[in-house]
């Protein structure tokens, strides 16, 4: 079934719409706070579209998180206890206090390297807040860890890119396949 290359053809016609950098910025900012997608399914396809502004989108990518994050911050500095059902609706209480101990123990290496991983870096930006942690060390940690990704995704897709894009329509199928049945065998753990 070919679900996922249609999508990823989709994605690629997608990325070189003139409004797809406003998307980009968006998604940057909505994932940093509360939106579950990274904004990297973006990045990467516009990258590979237009290479010549890969680290243009990397910036776009880059500051929208940063700006995100700080909308993060002040969800949780000024509002934890008024989304605090939603976490605990969400199963994230128990990941919310695991990032507390995180924090009391490494600092803001913690934001630096949850900037750079895939780890979900609005539940950093939400603790950070919550935690008061200090503004500029968020803010420079977010920076710095958020650029890294992003720039290097960028430069992969500019300098690979259209090397890795027949590998990647040839194996997306069986990549999207895997990441649903991971997901699925995930919730079917967490339930039971």
């Amino acid at each position: 079934m070919s679900l996922f290359s249609t999508l990823y053809d989709k994605t690629l016609i997608w990325a070189k719409h003139p409004k797809a950098p406003w998307y980009l910025g968006g998604m940057s900012f909505a994932e940093s706070s509360f939106f579950p997608i990274p904004p990297d399914v973006m990045l990467m396809p516009m990258a590979l579209a237009k290479p010549q502004k890969a680290f243009h989108y990397a910036w776009i990518t880059t500051i929208f998180s940063l700006l995100g994050g700080l909308l993060g911050y002040a969800i949780g500095f000024w509002l934890l206890e008024a989304i605090w059902p939603t976490i605990q609706t969400l199963g994230y209480e128990a990941r919310y206090h695991q990032v507390e101990e995180f924090f009391n123990e490494y600092g803001v290496w913690v934001v630096f390297a949850a900037g750079f991983s895939p780890i979900p870096y609005k539940l950093f930006t939400v603790t950070a807040g919550a935690t008061n942690m200090a503004l500029l060390p968020f803010l420079i940690a977010s920076f710095v860890g958020r650029g890294a990704r992003f720039f290097l995704v960028a430069w992969v897709m500019k300098v690979g890119g259209e090397r890795y894009e027949e590998k990647i329509r040839q194996w997306i199928d069986w990549l999207g396949w895997l990441a649903v049945g991971l997901i699925a065998l995930y919730l079917v753990i967490k339930l039971t």
